[in-house]
């Protein structure tokens, strides 16, 4: 969200995402999660989870006060966390107990404990929810929906796991036309395994130089 954003009560929209390091966030948990064109790497972060990585993501579920997610993500996680055992799983407890927003166009109802709907104009209603709520909403995956996020400005810190890995092809976070933004690194952990888990605030404009020298004579 923009510094200048009118509604200084406004809570906060955070992206918690899992990323390759050339930038995809398509399909991390499974191979049949996302196959949208022709992808085929699905479930790419699986071999890489830790104890470490499982602790802080208990953590930034500790910290969300609400679920933002688009319709695919939604299917997903109704369909698995109602079933996992939630004794002495935090996230499992969090997931099912916690406000859920879903985003979608195609999607008349949902089932899942504690959720809610959103219709309409989805960068409207999201800059409402966040007015309205004035806490911290996250969203998980959502790849599309993440894009109009972004496209309208609405994103405010960026929790990003970066996978040491690369896939050359699938959804990526970062598109064409993602209005410019400087970002400051607040925190970042290291698993056993090599995965960064970064956290960025936003940070104002950019500041744009040069390395050239000035007034080198020829």
């Amino acid at each position: 969200m923009s510094d200048d954003h009118p509604n200084e009560s406004a809570g906060k929209l955070v992206v918690g995402t899992f990323l390759t390091l050339d930038g995809v966030m398509q399909a991390p948990g499974g191979p049949d999660e996302d196959r949208d064109g022709g992808f085929e790497h699905g479930g790419w972060t699986v071999d890489y989870w830790d104890d470490k990585m499982g602790e802080i993501m208990d953590d930034q579920f500790a910290e969300a006060d609400a679920l933002l997610l688009g319709r695919r993500t939604y299917e997903i996680f109704a369909a698995h966390w109602p079933n996992v055992d939630a004794e002495g799983d935090p996230v499992a407890t969090k997931l099912n107990s916690m406000p859920k927003y879903v985003a979608s166009r195609t999607l008349d109802a949902v089932e899942w404990n504690n959720s809610t709907l959103l219709s309409g104009d989805v960068a409207e209603a999201v800059e409402d929810l966040e007015t309205e709520r004035g806490d911290t909403i996250m969203v998980q995956g959502s790849s599309d929906l993440i894009q109009t996020l972004l496209a309208h400005d609405l994103v405010d810190e960026f929790w990003i796991w970066v996978f040491p890995l690369v896939l050359g092809d699938g959804k990526r976070l970062f598109g064409d036309g993602t209005i410019p933004a400087a970002l400051e690194l607040t925190d970042v952990e290291t698993s056993s395994t090599g995965v960064q888990m970064l956290r960025y605030e936003r940070a104002g404009e950019i500041d744009y130089s040069s390395f050239a020298l000035e007034d080198v004579a020829e």
